[in-house]
């Protein structure tokens, strides 16, 4: 009985200790949290971020209401809406588009008309999405706009998907007619994250659809040194960014982000991060949303 006593008691004071212990560690949660809190404290500006695990039970959610400028994230939804045409037999992916040079912008990003130097220009539904998404470029864009309607035809869809807090209301062309309108062209950080757990729960378009753009978020040859920044080279990446014009007062208004991230156990996670209103130029804005990757994946990392 003696020995049996002394177990029980080493067990409670065991016990306590492990307890006592683990109170005085914070939450690791609560790490992220103040890590991300951190960044958005020195950015002198807005940022918004949100991930949560795509195959499992784990999220955090910082200025998710936030109205932020997209910029070219919303060739995201402007793809998966083109997508859904062509499962319902509206659209080809073979169909040829019929583009004349004298009517495309020559002073826009657009890695097409670098690639293309012909004045008549056919190419397919498939390759405006891949120039669109994998290559941003901002002619193919618009033109895919045309496509499937404009752009409050594809604020209608995102909103038919039951996500709301996104709005699509100009083109690439009238972006650059005045610096505010990039502004009607936003984005709660909560509702992408929502747009992209639905797409990688595949509830909006066939496979082929959808295995074909996440494909071109997978090439993607935007920007490495967001999200991709202070990760490991191995890591696998589907992303699609955004970035503004900084303005004569040196006020950059988007630089962005956001991707599905395969981790090394074969999970997944969705992140978003979008970096507003700031000074400092888009390598600022970069590092700013590398940080914040690498501190998610950190967390992540360690489950």
């Amino acid at each position: 009985m003696l020995l049996r006593s002394i177990i029980i008691s080493l067990s409670l004071v065991v016990s306590f200790s492990s307890q006592a212990q683990n109170a005085f560690l914070p939450n690791r949660m609560t790490v992220l949290r103040n890590q991300t809190r951190h960044v958005m404290d020195t950015a002198q500006g807005r940022i918004g971020f949100a991930v949560m695990g795509l195959d499992f039970k784990d999220s955090l959610t910082l200025n998710g209401t936030g109205h932020f400028p997209m910029q070219s994230v919303y060739k995201f939804p402007l793809a998966i809406m083109a997508l859904s045409k062509v499962d319902k037999g509206e659209l080809s992916l073979d169909q040829q588009v019929h583009l004349t040079r004298a009517r495309l912008d020559t002073a826009t990003w657009s890695p097409l008309l670098k690639d293309r130097k012909e004045e008549v220009i056919d190419i397919t539904l498939r390759d405006l999405i891949v120039y669109t998404v994998s290559h941003s470029d901002n002619n193919c864009c618009d033109v895919l706009f045309g496509l499937v309607g404009g752009t409050a035809a594809v604020n209608n869809y995102v909103h038919s998907l039951g996500i709301g807090g996104i709005s699509v209301a100009a083109t690439e062309a009238e972006m650059k007619k005045s610096w505010e309108v990039q502004y009607t062209n936003w984005c709660e950080p909560a509702a992408m994250l929502q747009l992209l757990s639905d797409f990688y729960h595949n509830t909006m378009l066939s496979k082929p659809s959808h295995d074909f753009l996440l494909k071109c978020m997978e090439e993607s040859t935007n920007s490495a040194a967001r999200i991709r920044g202070l990760l490991p080279k191995e890591v696998h990446v589907a992303h699609k960014t955004g970035t503004s014009n900084t303005d004569k007062a040196g006020i950059t208004a988007a630089t962005n982000d956001v991707a599905i991230i395969t981790l090394p156990d074969g999970r997944h996670i969705a992140l978003v991060v979008f970096v507003s209103d700031y000074k400092g130029g888009v390598p600022r804005g970069e590092h700013m949303i590398a940080e914040i990757a690498r501190h998610t994946w950190d967390h992540f990392l360690a489950k």
